[in-house]
């Protein structure tokens, strides 16, 4: 499903606000943003001409017209915090201006598909939750049932977010694809596990927060309330994931097919870990034979790093171009009464490095 949040946001934003996304976001929505003819979700008739749309999808989109914008949301917050999370690599979460908007790279299974389904999966679940707390679907609210007096002994009271809800609608409307498959499929396994574990992301950093009531702020009554983490929080949790994820192969145990790792010495993966079928390819180069590979060249690099994001590196080898170029800063600032800050802006000549 994470194919088609792509193309459904390419076109929705560029007839609604006309920003610069080259595409949208996830391969599980690439053919929703062929939306040449239509300007917003807003009615039932809207969702029949969402193409790339299996059937159920059409009908959960018909009963759930009004979540549409926030699903909307969910795609652009997935490419923002792509594009964040995978800045200083190789592969940084790129679009193209052609479909499917990522290339190959997410149409295999590489644990760069599997960051990538696992992101959309959970910025559904968080964008559909936050619209349910901000009062703008009719269909959900504030989480009623956080409720009563806790054992640490503060009332639960204000809008705990409805992450239950938010969870559900991801789940049946990103998940159906894979689950028209029968399940059978390695990749579908692949899919929906990934899915899953970037749902957990959020689900397993919900955080309660508080407000003191008493005179002068003493507290004497606490209200507190659940709320999901900053989706940064759930971003750095997925990448983590995806530095460590495992690679994975299906097997039959008993009547039922599962993924286990490939290699026996490694421990099983849990619900809440990412896994992929097949290597990634290195990046090195722009590949024509495969679309979504653009290769390095031009790329800024560290000079003095030794991760990823040094020149030697990213670059992979083929050596660096270094050029002074010149930056303006804000410095100096003051603040003044009342109530702004004043800054000078300074001129500084610095290195920048680009890969050959």
């Amino acid at each position: 499903m994470v194919f088609y949040f792509t193309i459904f946001l390419k076109y929705y934003l560029l007839l609604r606000c006309k920003a610069e996304f080259s595409a949208s976001l996830l391969q599980s929505s690439v053919y929703l943003a062929k939306l040449s003819s239509v300007g917003s979700i807003s009615d039932e008739e809207t969702c029949e001409k969402l193409r790339g749309l299996i059937q159920r999808q059409v009908q959960i989109c018909k009963r759930n017209v009004e979540v549409m914008d926030a699903v909307r949301r969910g795609a652009q917050l997935a490419i923002d915090e792509c594009q964040f999370q995978f800045r200083n690599r190789r592969w940084n979460c790129s679009t193209l201006e052609s479909v499917p908007v990522f290339g190959k790279v997410v149409t295999q299974g590489t644990r760069e598909a599997a960051f990538v389904y696992a992101i959309s999966a959970a910025s559904v679940a968080f964008a559909v939750t936050r619209a349910c707390s901000s009062g703008e679907l009719d269909k959900c609210g504030c989480d009623r049932n956080v409720h009563g007096v806790s054992p640490e002994g503060f009332q639960w009271s204000g809008c705990s977010d409805n992450i239950a809800y938010g969870v559900a609608f991801s789940q049946s409307f990103v998940d159906v694809r894979e689950r028209s498959k029968g399940q059978s499929s390695n990749r579908a396994l692949m899919n929906l596990h990934n899915n899953e574990a970037g749902r957990k992301a959020i689900l397993n950093h919900m955080r309660v927060e508080c407000k003191c009531h008493g005179v002068s702020g003493s507290c004497e009554v606490k209200t507190c309330w659940k709320a999901m983490p900053p989706f940064r929080k759930v971003g750095n949790v997925i990448k983590e994931k995806f530095d460590g994820a495992t690679e994975v192969e299906l097997r039959k145990v008993g009547t039922t097919k599962v993924l286990v790792p490939r290699n026996s010495q490694f421990k099983p993966h849990t619900d809440e870990d990412l896994v992929y079928l097949d290597p990634s390819p290195d990046f090195c180069e722009h590949d024509p034979r495969t679309p979504g590979i653009l290769g390095t060249a031009g790329r800024f690099c560290n000079k003095t790093s030794k991760a990823i994001d040094g020149c030697e590196l990213m670059c992979c080898g083929r050596g660096f171009h270094t050029e002074e170029v010149e930056v303006v800063d804000r410095c100096s600032c003051k603040f003044h009464w009342c109530c702004y800050v004043k800054c000078k802006q300074c001129r500084k000549m610095v290195e920048m490095h680009t890969c050959r």
